[in-house]
C-alpha cells in the first residue's frame, strides 16, 4: 500500500524511522485495530494510534461522557458532555487525522456480538474497565487468532501485556493467556472500583501510550513484543519492572484439556459487569 505526498509529510518522522521507513508505515495504514472502551486508557491509545496513522480504528463502548471522565479521559472535551463516548472520540480522530477511517460501535461488547466485531479487525486492544469483559475479550480473540494488548491500571500503578496463546513460545509451549494471567476473577465486591478508591489521571495516561507503543511495535513488526511477560508500572517509586507469564497447562482455554470451547459461558442476563480497578 503506497503513501499519498500528503501521508509522506504527515509522518515524516516514521519515515526516517530505520525500524519504521515507508514499509512499515504502509503496514500501520493498511492495519485495522479494535479498541475496546473510550476511556481512561482508550483515550490515549486512540490518540497515538491515530497520529501515527493506523488505517482503521473500531471503537466499542457504550458510556456517554460524564464531567468526571475528563480528568483522564483525554479524548473527550467538556462540550463532548453527555455525547456518547464514541461519537465523541471519532469526532476527536476526526480533527487529530482526517486520514484514519473511524467505525463506531455504540453497544456494550458481549457474547452475542464479541465474535463478529473481533473477526473485522486485525489486532485488538482492551482498555475495558471489569473482568468480565476482559475474560469475554481474551476468550473471543484466542478463537478469532486475534493479538490482544491488554492493560489495566490502579491508583497510582498499572499493567499491559500482549496475548497471543494461538502461538508458541521459544520453549514449544502456548504463550500465556489472559487466564494464565488470573485464572478466575476475584469474587464480586472483593476489588474497590475506580469511582471509589480513585486514579491518577496521568497514570492511566502513561499506560495507555505504554499500550499504544506495542500496538505500533505489533502492526511494524519491530521490535521484542511482550507476549508471555507482564510490564509493571508504579508510579509511587517510580518503577518499571518485567516479569514472565507462563503457560498454565491447567487453564480452561488454553490447557492440555480445554474446556472452554466457545463464547457461550459468556451469556448473560444483560446486567452491566461490576466495574473494577485493579492494579498490579
Amino acid at each position: 500500500m503506497s503513501l499519498t505526498p500528503e501521508e509522506i509529510e504527515r509522518y515524516r518522522r516514521h519515515l526516517v524511522l530505520r525500524d519504521i521507513g515507508g514499509q512499515g508505515q504502509a503496514k500501520l495504514k493498511s492495519a485495522r485495530v479494535l479498541v475496546v472502551g473510550a476511556g481512561g486508557l482508550g483515550s490515549p491509545l486512540l490518540l497515538y494510534l491515530a497520529a501515527a496513522g493506523v488505517g482503521t480504528l473500531g471503537i466499542i463502548d457504550d458510556d456517554r461522557v460524564s464531567l468526571d471522565n475528563l480528568q483522564r479521559q483525554v479524548v473527550h472535551t467538556t462540550a463532548a458532555v453527555g455525547m456518547s463516548k464514541v461519537a465523541s472520540a471519532r469526532d476527536t480522530i476526526r480533527r487529530l487525522n482526517p486520514l484514519v477511517a473511524v467505525e463506531t460501535f455504540d453497544a456494550r461488547l458481549d457474547a452475542g456480538n464479541a465474535a463478529d466485531i473481533i473477526g473485522r479487525f486485525d489486532l485488538v486492544a482492551d482498555g475495558s474497565d471489569n473482568f468480565a469483559t476482559r475474560y469475554l475479550v481474551s476468550d473471543a480473540c484466542y478463537f478469532a487468532r486475534r493479538t490482544l494488548v491488554h492493560a489495566a491500571v490502579g491508583p497510582f500503578d498499572g499493567y499491559l501485556t500482549t496475548l497471543k496463546p494461538f502461538e508458541k513460545a521459544a520453549d514449544g509451549n502456548p504463550f500465556a493467556s489472559y487466564r494464565c494471567l488470573f485464572p478466575e476473577a476475584p469474587p464480586p465486591g472483593l476489588v474497590p472500583s475506580c469511582s471509589e478508591v480513585g486514579v491518577l489521571g496521568s497514570v492511566v495516561g502513561v499506560i495507555g501510550t505504554l499500550q499504544a507503543t506495542e500496538i505500533l511495535k505489533e502492526l511494524a513488526g519491530i521490535g521484542e513484543s511482550l507476549a508471555g511477560r507482564l510490564l509493571l508500572y508504579d508510579a509511587k517509586e517510580p518503577r518499571f519492572e518485567t516479569v514472565r507469564i507462563p503457560w498454565d497447562p491447567s487453564n480452561p482455554l488454553t490447557g492440555r484439556t480445554p474446556t472452554i470451547h466457545d463464547l457461550s459461558m459468556h451469556l448473560r442476563s444483560g446486567t452491566p459487569p461490576e466495574t473494577a480497578c485493579p492494579g498490579p
